[in-house]
């Protein structure tokens, strides 16, 4: 069994989708960011870095007992071997690590900068441009990339397509301004739609739809999701 700690955001929907493909049976178990429930010790015993996604495997092929596995690609990467499932072939395993460690050095960072500096933060004009460009970058490498490819590593879906579907779906959060942030890439806007498409990206939406998250973006919030922001208490 797998303990799958959820937030609805981009990083936890790749690991969603992954559970919902791979037909795997897991408890959702909602830590509400807004709140500051991944600061919490139980949760923080789970991932030191107290951010979600997280799982805990119950039956893990390594030993006995539980293990923990954090960060949202270490999850794919983990789930894919455990289960020897959207991996590509042998030959694609160097294509696989550069393009999944593409997402999460580059693409996942460098989005969810610019979703802060063109959101969330006051108006720095330096850390908007810096941080939208850099976005905007990023997905022009994917683009050119998918140039005449189905998917982006090899002949079929694989987690480099799951770790980066759940960035490209908040185009527009990334890259406000326009109704279809994805025109000018039309490579990512046709291998999105076609990804989109998978029933298995249905059921991953509605994942923590019975749970009521905190929306409300006030001083709590803040401090829970930006605490370097803020002096330590005492």
């Amino acid at each position: 069994m797998i303990r799958f700690y959820f937030h609805p955001t981009p990083n936890p929907a790749k690991i969603a989708l992954f559970l919902e493909e791979a037909g795997l049976d897991y408890e959702l178990v909602p830590v509400d960011t807004s709140k500051g429930e991944q600061h919490q010790p139980g949760f923080r015993a789970i991932n030191p870095n107290g951010k979600v996604p997280a799982i805990v495997d119950t039956e893990w092929p390594g030993g006995e007992g539980e293990t923990r596995i954090f960060d949202s690609n270490a999850i794919l990467l983990y789930l894919a071997e455990k289960t020897g499932r959207f991996l590509g072939s042998d030959k694609d395993r160097p294509e696989l690590l550069s393009w999944l460690f593409f997402v999460a050095s580059g693409l996942g960072p460098f989005s969810g900068q610019a979703v802060h500096f063109q959101r969330m933060a006051p108006d720095v004009g330096y850390a908007v441009n810096r941080y939208r460009r850099e976005a905007e970058r990023h997905y022009q490498v994917l683009d050119e990339h998918l140039i005449g490819r189905a998917f982006i590593v090899g002949d079929g879906f694989t987690i480099a397509d799951m770790a980066a579907w759940g960035w490209i779906d908040r185009a527009t959060f990334v890259l406000p301004g326009s109704d279809e942030p994805l025109a000018t890439y039309p490579n990512i806007k046709r291998w999105f739609d076609m990804i989109d498409g998978r029933p298995a990206v249905t059921r991953a939406r509605q994942v923590g739809a019975g749970h009521v998250f905190k929306k409300d973006y006030d001083e709590e919030t803040r401090r829970a999701l930006f605490p370097s922001n803020y002096p330590p208490a005492g």
